[in-house]
């Protein structure tokens, strides 16, 4: 497998146990900052592509950036383009930690999950 971009945040409980995971594996990656840095418009869609083409995990929709905007009562009338528009311009918005692959990707963290996937 090819090197793996992998979004964090530094206060995500998650995304340190993800990074200590892929060091403790030896998998080579490269971490970015996603309220920075996030996601870009084609790396969302890829990783939307990887996940069944459903937008549902592709948000965090428990932080306070999804509560302030309303999305739980909105997202689901937008479009997907207009999902991964946001989501490209606001990092906060994104599930993380958010791997993307040579060819897909996925959100979230889970050990066994991750061992399947890698």
């Amino acid at each position: 497998m090819k090197k793996l971009k992998i979004y964090t945040y530094f206060g995500c409980g998650s995304c340190i146990k993800a990074t200590k995971y892929l060091t403790a594996k030896g998998i080579d990656y490269d971490e970015l900052p996603i309220r920075e840095t996030p996601p870009s418009l084609a790396e969302i869609e890829q990783v939307f592509n990887s996940l069944g083409q459903r937008v549902k995990p592709l948000l965090n929709m428990s932080g306070q950036e999804y509560r302030r905007l309303g999305l739980k009562d909105t997202v689901g009338a937008m479009s997907d383009a207009a999902v991964f528009r946001l989501l490209s311009e606001n990092g906060n918005l994104v599930k993380r930690p958010f791997v993307v692959t040579e060819t897909g990707g996925w959100t979230g963290f889970k050990a066994e999950i991750w061992d399947t996937l890698l």
